[in-house]
């Protein structure tokens, strides 16, 4: 039984947008824009109150979510004091251009919302790619259960992300509408 997914991110550069992008095409999800103003479209908090899981997405900058996600994150107290997003399914995706970049903090930053909004987190469900063969364009290299991660050089442009962390996004995307499928309304 296929269920509605919502992929709200933001971009600042563009790379987070492919990757929600890529998360949508394996979840068979509908994106949601934050703008650069942190404000979702027209409609956005309807998509949203409609949808069986929403999967976060942002970049990560200085360790966690930019103040226009921020934003959007803030503005959700409204649906979070009448726990409207209860029992949603919940995950989020992060990139930054460092290995590391502390992507985790970002991830943990929107677990913690989803857990005040008494959602259902879902991780990757993906091993590591972490012997000696693999490389850089296996999937879930850069080793996250927590959500997609993807990390993009900082001169890197969009056409130039990794086709592994984009897989990685996708299966990720997958997972979480599998995982949606399996709850009932």
């Amino acid at each position: 039984m296929s269920k509605k997914i919502v992929i709200v991110y933001f971009s600042g550069y563009g790379h987070t947008k492919r990757m929600a992008e890529s998360v949508a095409q394996g979840a068979g999800g509908q994106l949601l824009a934050v703008d650069g103003e942190g404000n979702l479209p027209e409609g956005g908090w309807e998509q949203l109150a409609a949808a069986d899981a929403i999967i976060m997405g942002a970049p990560t900058y200085m360790g966690s979510v930019p103040w226009q996600f921020k934003k959007f994150i803030d503005a959700s107290s409204k649906p979070w004091y009448s726990q409207a997003w209860k029992n949603k399914i919940a995950a989020g995706f992060t990139n930054s251009a460092s290995m590391n970049g502390d992507k985790l903090s970002t991830l943990h930053y929107l677990f913690t919302l989803a857990m005040q909004h008494s959602m259902i987190w879902v991780g990757t469900g993906l091993m590591p790619s972490n012997s000696k063969a693999a490389t850089r364009n296996d999937v879930n290299y850069v080793a996250s259960f927590s959500g997609a991660m993807a990390s993009t050089p900082s001169d890197a442009s969009v056409d130039e992300m990794l086709p592994g962390d984009l897989e990685t996004a996708r299966l990720f995307g997958a997972r979480v509408a599998d995982v949606a499928a399996k709850f009932s309304a």
